[in-house]
């Protein structure tokens, strides 16, 4: 059992280091770059996780209490996806507000032929009568 656990405690130290530096930001990576910690942890698997725990990583308290993912969240460089844009959105609300007035242009030109036509065939049968 003793063996195992020599076995397994540095194996899920070593586990936990690789996830934990994968999940840095690279602007809190200290000394080194991130590829660099992972190729430590993973090369020297019971020394890497101790000094990337020790050294490599920034490790400060977020400001008000908040989470570090939260605080993450709100400071992105990069919009995840699309729908998080809010550019994008108006952009989407603009090309739908043009949409509209164009198909309402064509819905009226539309009626005033249909008018112009029926003038015609209505002109057309009284000059037959």
């Amino acid at each position: 059992m003793l063996r195992a656990l020599m076995f397994i405690l540095p194996l899920a130290l070593t586990i936990y280091a690789f996830i934990d530096c994968l999940n840095t930001p690279e602007d809190e990576a200290k000394h080194l770059p991130k590829v660099v910690w992972v190729i430590i942890i993973l090369l020297f698997w019971i020394v890497g996780p101790i000094v990337w725990f020790a050294a490599g990583k920034m490790r400060h308290a977020p400001a008000g209490g908040r989470t570090p993912s939260e605080w993450h969240r709100n400071h992105r460089n990069q919009w995840v996806a699309p729908d998080d844009n809010p550019e994008f959105l108006k952009s989407l609300r603009d090309e739908n507000n043009r949409d509209e007035s164009l198909l309402k242009d064509w819905e009226a030109d539309l009626r005033r032929r249909e008018e112009e036509l029926k003038r015609r065939e209505q002109g057309e049968d009284k000059d037959q009568a």
